[in-house]
C-alpha cells in the first residue's frame, strides 16, 4: 500500500458498516450520519430528562408511601430488561423507525406497524404534554402571559431547530442539558447539606427504598405506572439509527448508558426530597402535592432554588421534550412513509439539511393544534402518554423471542430469552395498573390502527416483512 494511499479510520469503518447493514435491508442511505455515541446520549437525557422527577413527586411519594426510591428503581429494572432488547435489535435492524422497525423483524411487518401506531400515540402526545406543562408552570410566575403564547414559542422553536438538521438540534440539546445538570447539582448540595444538619427533622433512612410497615407490591406498581413516563424517551434514541456515525451498536451503547444516568440522578433526587420531609405520609391533593419537591427546594434552599427548579422543569424540560420528541415523532413517520404505510410524502428527506422535513413540519403542526385543544387541561393527555409506549415496548420484547429463538433457533436462552420475558411480564403488570380511561382511548386508536392497516392491505400493499431478503 502507498503511504499516500487514505486509511479509512475506526469512525469512517464505523460509518462505511452502518450503511452497508442499512443497505442490507433494501434501503439507501439518505440521512446524513453525523452524531457520535455521546450526542445519541446527550439526545436520550434530554428526552428523559434528569430532573424529571421534580415534576411528580408528590403523586409518586403518595402512590408509594413515601417509597419513591424503590419506586423509579423497580422501574429502571423493567425498563432495563427492554433496553437489552432494544440494544439487540438496534444491532440487527439498522434502520431509522424504533420499534416499528424491531417488531416488525421479529413479528411481521403487520403486527411492527400496529406498534409503530401505538407508539406514535405517546410520540403525538409526548411534545403536547410538554408544551402545556411548561406553559402552566411559567403562567404560575407570569400570569399576565397567556399559556397558548408560551405552547406556540416552545413548537416553533423546536420545530424550526429540527428542521434546519440534526447538528443543530444536537447543539441545543446540550445547552438544556448542561443547565438541567446545574440545576441537579444545586439542589443535592443544598439537600444533602440540609439533610446532615437535620433541617426539618431529616435524617439518613431506608425509607426512600423500602418501609416494611406499609410495602405493597400493587401500590408500588400502580405508582410505577405513574413513574414510568419519567422514563420514556430511552426508545426515541433508536429512532436516529440512521444518523448515528456508528449505526445500531453506538444506539444500543447509548440506551444503557442514559439509563444508568438517569436511574442515578431520579434516586438521588427523590431519596433527599423524602429525607427532608421524615413526617409526612401524605401530601394534601392540589397544590400541595404538585409542588411537593418544589416546597422541599425552597425549604432548603430559599426562593432562588425553588425559581431554579421550577424554572429548570417549565423551561428546560419542555424545550427539550418538545425538540426531541419531535425529531423522534418525524423519524418513525419517515420510516413508515418510506416503507409506504403512510403518505409517501412523509418519506421525502430534504435535500440541504438531510433531514425528514414534510414528516417534522407535519408533527409541528399536529403539535400545535393539539396545544391549541388542551392548553390549561393536561389530565387526558398526560394519563395516555405511557399506555402505547409500555404496550409497544411489551410488544419489542416479544419479537426478540420470536427473531432470535423461534426463527433463528438461536442458543442465547437467557439473553434473547429470559431477559424479554421478564421485560415483557413486567410491563404487562405495570399495564394492568394503569388508568382504566387511558386504556379504554388505547383500545380505540389501536383500533383505528387496525382500520388504517386494514385499507393499506385493500389497496394491494403488502404488510409482510421478508426476512430472508
Amino acid at each position: 500500500m502507498s503511504a499516500n494511499t487514505p486509511t479509512a479510520g475506526p469512525e469512517q469503518s464505523a460509518v462505511s458498516s452502518a450503511e452497508q447493514a442499512l443497505e442490507s435491508q433494501g434501503y439507501k442511505q439518505e440521512l446524513k450520519r453525523s452524531l457520535p455515541t455521546s450526542a445519541l446520549v446527550v439526545y436520550g437525557l434530554v428526552f428523559i430528562v434528569p430532573i424529571a422527577p421534580m415534576s411528580i413527586f408528590g403523586v409518586v411519594f403518595n402512590l408509594s408511601h413515601g417509597m419513591v426510591a424503590l419506586t423509579y428503581i423497580i422501574g429502571f429494572i423493567a425498563m432495563l430488561f427492554t433496553a437489552m432488547s432494544y440494544r439487540i435489535m438496534a444491532n440487527t435492524i439498522p434502520t431509522a423507525g424504533s420499534v416499528y422497525s424491531y417488531v416488525g423483524a421479529g413479528l411481521g411487518k403487520q403486527v411492527g406497524f400496529l406498534s409503530g401506531w401505538l407508539i406514535l400515540l405517546d410520540y403525538l402526545l409526548f411534545p403536547t404534554l410538554a408544551s402545556v406543562l411548561g406553559a402552566v408552570a411559567m403562567h404560575s410566575i407570569l400570569p399576565a402571559v397567556p399559556q397558548i403564547i408560551w405552547v406556540v414559542l416552545y413548537i416553533a422553536l423546536s420545530t424550526t431547530a429540527n428542521c434546519m438538521g440534526i447538528k443543530w438540534a444536537d447543539s441545543l440539546d446540550k445547552i438544556l442539558l448542561l443547565c438541567q445538570i446545574i440545576v441537579f447539582v444545586l439542589f443535592v448540595w443544598f439537600a444533602t447539606a440540609a439533610v446532615m444538619k437535620g433541617v426539618n427533622g431529616a435524617h439518613f433512612s431506608a425509607r426512600p427504598f423500602y418501609d416494611s410497615s406499609s410495602f405493597s407490591v400493587d401500590f408500588v406498581f400502580t405508582a410505577i405506572s405513574v413513574a414510568a413516563l419519567n422514563f420514556l424517551g430511552f426508545d426515541a434514541i433508536s429512532t436516529l439509527s440512521e444518523e448515528a456515525k456508528g449505526g445500531g451498536k453506538a444506539v444500543g451503547r447509548a440506551i444503557i448508558i442514559s439509563l444508568f444516568i438517569v436511574i442515578f440522578c431520579f434516586v438521588a433526587l427523590t431519596a433527599l426530597a423524602t429525607w427532608l420531609v421524615p413526617d409526612v405520609q401524605s401530601f394534601a391533593d392540589g397544590n400541595a402535592t404538585n409542588e411537593a419537591f418544589f416546597d422541599v427546594a425552597y425549604m432548603v434552599g430559599g426562593t432562588p432554588l425553588k425559581v431554579a427548579c421550577a424554572a429548570g422543569v417549565s423551561v428546560l424540560s419542555a424545550v427539550g421534550n418538545v425538540l426531541t420528541s419531535q425529531a423522534a415523532v418525524s423519524r418513525v413517520l419517515f420510516s413508515m412513509g418510506r416503507d409506504r404505510m403512510l403518505p409517501g410524502f412523509l418519506g421525502q428527506v430534504s435535500p440541504k439539511h438531510k433531514v425528514p422535513r414534510n414528516a417534522t413540519l407535519l408533527v409541528g403542526g399536529i403539535t400545535l393544534v393539539l396545544g391549541f385543544i388542551f392548553v390549561g387541561d393536561v389530565s387526558m393527555i398526560s394519563s395516555l402518554v405511557n399506555v402505547g409506549a409500555l404496550s409497544s415496548f411489551a410488544l419489542l420484547n416479544l419479537s426478540v423471542i420470536a427473531l432470535f429463538l423461534v426463527r433463528k433457533h438461536e442458543k442465547a436462552f437467557v439473553t434473547k430469552g429470559l431477559f424479554p420475558l421478564i421485560g415483557f411480564a413486567i410491563l404487562v403488570y405495570v399495564l394492568m395498573h394503569a388508568n382504566v380511561s387511558a386504556l379504554a382511548v388505547g383500545g380505540v386508536w389501536f383500533i383505528i390502527g387496525l382500520v388504517v392497516l386494514f385499507v393499506q392491505k385493500a389497496h394491494g400493499r403488502s404488510a409482510e416483512l421478508d426476512l430472508d431478503a
